[in-house]
């Protein structure tokens, strides 16, 4: 294998957001999502700084708050958007997790997700109930937003690190609409919403990361449609999403997708190279994937099938959420090579596959391995840098 650069000073780090919480957060978040109870801000700042920290002595560069306020990377919006009204799940019992116990891969796999279904990991998360638009969406949550950044900028100056990040969820919602007379009046008010938090995250100096799963995950639940067809979607999607991005500054935001948290068989995944070209019509500077795992961790080749757009940078995971294997620092450091060759060292910055507690309570990753791949990922990092062709 050869690569054709020279050792290089820093290859830069960062994760994509949330990060297993303390026991003591995770029970009043609980509390306040279930009984409207205020937070203890005092142990919420603290807990901010703590995590911050952490990150820093793991030697992550672009570092966030862990998401540490939220239930999860998208609940989170039910005391921030006002417009919507609790619904019943249709399914009532067990929390088995945010994977579809009917889609492509449990099809192929069911003694597998059976098992899973008897032994949830997601036994224990928040659970906030599922909601409906049934009157005029309104953001209202930037009380809880301005916290949120107060306490990220203060735990970044305490430690001394400059570049912060703070994710935010897609503007694009699957909750159901009782409400606008179509799809469309629907997706543009919610997107013009969620445009409030964008921007008071931009204007507070953080990069922006909009965390958009579904965007390739709902592959798995869309069994009828073809390949063509579901890129179809896509574009749709996409449009509704740009039209939320209008005007913002693409050179600081970050976009991220992935195929969900689940430890499973993951064959159902879609590649890279079926969407990446479609991805790259988002307005961001920046686009975060999955590329650790071991369905995708061959993918850094789709560079030589679909050209990087000037002005674009990757972010691809190199250390994985869907086992609780530290990897090796080398293995780390052969993964960003791979990249670099690929894509260009300026053009590449690496994190991991997905967030490892994107739903609060989720065991699938401890907070003591979530710490140990951030620390590897750091030492990858460090290792490739001082590599030399």
């Amino acid at each position: 294998m050869k690569f054709y650069y020279r050792a290089m000073s820093k290859i830069r780090t960062t994760h994509t957001g949330s990060l297993p919480r303390p026991k003591q957060i995770l029970e009043a978040v609980r509390e306040h999502f279930a009984t409207g109870k205020a937070m203890d801000e005092a142990m919420l700042a603290r807990t901010v700084g703590d995590v911050v920290r952490k990150q820093v002595e793991a030697g992550i560069d672009i570092v966030t708050d862990g998401e540490m306020s939220k239930p999860s990377f998208f609940h989170y919006l039910s005391e921030r958007l006002e417009g919507f009204a609790p619904r019943e799940p249709k399914v009532k019992g067990r929390v088995v997790g945010p994977m579809d116990l009917d889609g492509r891969d449990a099809i192929q796999f069911p003694d597998y997700y059976a098992g899973f279904e008897k032994h949830s990991p997601f036994e224990n998360t928040i659970r906030v109930a599922p909601r409906a638009c049934v009157a005029p969406i309104k953001y209202m949550g930037r009380k809880f937003l301005e916290r949120d950044i107060t306490n990220l900028k203060q735990a970044m100056a305490k430690v001394g690190v400059r570049d912060g990040f703070m994710p935010a969820a897609s503007p694009l919602p699957f909750m159901a609409n009782e409400h606008y007379k179509s799809d469309e009046e629907y997706f543009e008010a919610y997107g013009e919403a969620m445009r409030e938090e964008y921007k008071a995250i931009l204007d507070a100096g953080f990069t922006l990361q909009v965390d958009d799963p579904r965007m390739v995950s709902a592959w798995d639940s869309f069994k009828d449609m073809t390949l063509a067809q579901y890129r179809k979607w896509m574009q749709g999607r996409i449009a509704h999403i740009n039209h939320a991005l209008r005007g913002l500054p693409a050179e600081r935001i970050r976009y991220h997708t992935c195929y969900g948290v689940n430890f499973g068989p993951r064959v159902s995944d879609l590649q890279l190279d079926d969407v990446l070209d479609l991805l790259f019509t988002i307005n961001a500077g920046f686009y975060s994937f999955e590329a650790a795992n071991p369905r995708h961790d061959h993918e850094w080749r789709v560079l030589a099938k679909i050209k990087l757009p000037n002005g674009k940078k990757l972010i691809p995971g190199a250390v994985t959420h869907s086992n609780v294997t530290i990897e090796h620092p080398e293995v780390v450091a052969d993964r960003m090579q791979r990249w670099i060759e690929a894509a260009g060292a300026q053009n590449v910055l690496f994190g991991n596959d997905c967030g490892f507690s994107s739903t609060a309570g989720n065991t699938e990753i401890p907070e003591t391995v979530a710490f140990a791949k951030l620390k590897s990922l750091a030492e990858g990092a460090r290792l490739a840098a001082s590599r030399v062709r």
